[in-house]
Formats: structure tokens, C-alpha cells, sequence
């Protein structure tokens, strides 16, 4: 498979991963590197925040900002139209993954 279409589709799998995060409670960006590694993937933070800001400038991202530590740092938190898109996501992924998976399975 040609690496510039594997990248887009990891790329996607990442922004679903995020707004699942980013649904359940704040994340920020060291901890979302940190958790997508634990997946297998080697994002950094030169993948990982430009998404981050887009997902904000959709409107689907909340930021707010803490003092931790004496540092500055950022957490995302969806919002309800970041809920709504993940809900729709997960619908289309379950119909894509019973059609892939499954239809495989029996060819």
C-alpha cells in the first residue's frame, strides 16, 4: 500500500482516537503522544498538535489553559459538536469494520 494513503488513514484513526479522549475528559498533547504509542503509533508533536488545533478551529476542541508544575499547558476537551461528530464517526467505523472484517472472514 502506497505510504502517502497509510499515513492518511492513520492520520484519520488518530483524530477518532483524540475526539474518543477528548470526550471522556481533558487531554493534553504529551499524554495523547504517550497514549497513541501505547497503540502503536509514533506520533509526535509535529503530527499530533497541528491536528489538535485543527480539531479546535473545527469547533470539535475546547481549549483551556493551567498553570502546571510552574509550566503553561494546554487541554482539549470536546465539545458538543466534537461529541456529535465522534458519535457519527463511531456509527460509520461499525458499519465499515462488519463490512471489511466480516465479509474477510468469509471469502
Amino acid at each position: 500500500m502506497n505510504n502517502t494513503i497509510t499515513r492518511g488513514l492513520y492520520l484519520a484513526f488518530v483524530r477518532v482516537h483524540v475526539l474518543h479522549h477528548a470526550a471522556e475528559g481533558p487531554v493534553f498533547g504529551l499524554e495523547m503522544i504517550e497514549e497513541l504509542r501505547h497503540h502503536g503509533y509514533a506520533i509526535g508533536p509535529g503530527t499530533l498538535y497541528p491536528i489538535l488545533h485543527n480539531l479546535q478551529q473545527s469547533g470539535c476542541l475546547r481549549l483551556t489553559q493551567e498553570v502546571v508544575n510552574g509550566k503553561m499547558r494546554k487541554y482539549y476537551v470536546a465539545t458538543a459538536k466534537g461529541s456529535r461528530v465522534l458519535a457519527e464517526a463511531r456509527k460509520k467505523i461499525r458499519e465499515l469494520v462488519r463490512e471489511v472484517l466480516e465479509d474477510g472472514a468469509c471469502k
